[in-house]
């Protein structure tokens, strides 16, 4: 566990980190604090001119990512890292019409495989939200916000950046500027060798590839550790003859198996897409996020991405924004490519999405969480009766899009467990009662 506790701030640099940091803070001891106990207001991290070590988190530390330091860290990511800019551009923004619905903290509903009803506002801190968002009909009804985390504030979004990649690559598919059964290395050379090079991009985008690569974080071997050490912007330890950034790592991963068989959840696949689509736009992903969504959405804040050593945008998680903002996001693929009246790209794009990937190739993962689910373009579809689906990214982060009820959910968390397996119990269920309450009191 010592081993795993000084890597891991490079490991949250891979975006796969999380789960070590909640396991050596909270597993360790047996100790788990409360969404209450663990606010950084409360603890005082970081208060005061200057704060008391005690309550520091800085760099060069190795634990701004354990719990409870975590809960700040999640807010505050440009001041330990380095990161591009994705702009807003210079205009004002637009803003959402409110109406807000008291109603909603008493929709009850039942966690999955539990007897006991929680209530909508009582779940909130049991799965540590940091701030959460309802849109219905484009118009705000709920916005809460807890912790770190306040209106003019930016989150991390953890994983779903690779949704936010893998709509940027569906853009370019529906414009006819990326082939999506093109072969990897006709479009990125320099991958030809590794695992990614007789790859489609299809199978990049669904994460159907056959890697040779181990997420095995128990073991000091495995290649996570490996990725780690080449996507740190920090300036590597002496001796040090490793990949140095994402593109250089992904050259060097090797292939087990063949391709379009399972699906396999890897980040190192969004890297690999945000390599692809920069390569086919000429613009590095935080540009082209800014210049293809950020600046057409009416946004109020920029938002940023952390980099490499390089300043490679790290495509699979580098993505911190406000609430509101990945609302529009939200609202944009509920109206199916369109808001505040332009049509930013073809619905096809989202149509696309929300059909679905192969649920033979997902169920092979076996998430227990997404039963009947799958995975396209990185995005998750539940193919619930609602047609539901979601960007999502580790310790509860989620923009979910419910077609049916006109509803759009943004939450940004901090669970101190960092799989959504183990939050999905109070949150899925959550979503799908709100979804019934909106749809019950629009039909009222």
């Amino acid at each position: 566990m010592q081993l795993l506790k000084r890597k891991g701030i490079t490991l949250f640099l891979a975006g796969l980190a999380l789960v070590t940091a909640a396991r050596t803070s909270v597993g360790q001891t047996g100790i788990q604090l409360s969404a209450e106990e663990s606010d950084p207001n409360r603890l005082g991290l970081m208060q005061g001119f200057p704060p008391s070590p005690d309550k520091l988190i800085m760099q060069p530390d190795s634990d701004f990512f354990s719990f409870p330091k975590m809960r700040w860290t999640v807010c505050h990511i440009r001041e330990l890292m380095p990161t591009k800019q994705i702009s807003k551009g210079l205009g004002a923004p637009i803003p959402f019409a409110y109406a807000l619905d008291e109603g909603i903290d008493t929709v009850a509903f039942t966690p999955l495989g539990g007897e006991n009803s929680l209530t909508w506002k009582e779940a909130l801190p049991v799965n540590y939200t940091d701030g959460i968002l309802v849109l219905h009909k484009g118009q705000i009804v709920y916005e809460k916000y807890f912790g770190a985390l306040n209106e003019v504030g930016k989150h991390a979004a953890m994983s779903m950046t690779k949704s936010m990649t893998g709509l940027l690559a569906e853009i370019l598919v529906a414009e006819g500027t990326l082939d999506e059964t093109a072969k990897v290395a006709s479009i990125v050379p320099e991958l030809e060798e590794s695992a990614f090079g007789d790859a489609t991009v299809r199978q990049v985008m669904d994460m159907t590839t056959a890697l040779n690569y181990s997420e095995d974080y128990s073991n000091p071997m495995a290649d996570i550790w490996i990725y780690s050490k080449a996507a740190s912007p920090l300036p590597k330890p002496a001796g040090y003859e490793g990949p140095n950034g994402y593109f250089e790592y992904l050259k060097t991963v090797p292939k087990d198996g063949s391709h379009g068989e399972a699906f396999g959840y890897k980040t190192i696949n969004t890297d690999a897409l945000g390599w692809i689509v920069s390569r086919t736009s000429g613009k590095n992903l935080a540009q082209l996020l800014s210049e293809r969504i950020w600046m057409k959405i009416g946004a109020e804040q920029d938002g940023y991405m952390t980099v490499d050593a390089k300043g490679t945008p790290f495509a699979g998680g580098g993505l911190s924004a406000g609430l509101r903002d990945l609302g529009r996001i939200g609202q944009l693929m509920l109206n199916r490519g369109e808001l505040n009246g332009e049509r930013l790209f073809p619905a096809s794009v989202v149509d696309k999405i929300n059909a679905g990937g192969d649920k033979t190739v997902f169920a092979k993962a076996g998430y227990k969480t997404i039963l009947g689910g799958s995975y396209r373009s990185m995005w998750w579809v539940f193919h619930n009766e609602h047609g539901a689906y979601a960007a999502r990214g580790v310790h509860g982060q989620t923009i979910y899009i419910d077609p049916t009820a006109e509803m759009v959910i943004v939450r940004f968390s901090s669970h101190p467990q960092a799989k959504n397996g183990y939050i999905d119990p109070t949150s899925l269920p959550a979503y799908q009662a709100l979804a019934e309450y909106l749809i019950d009191k629009n039909n009222g």
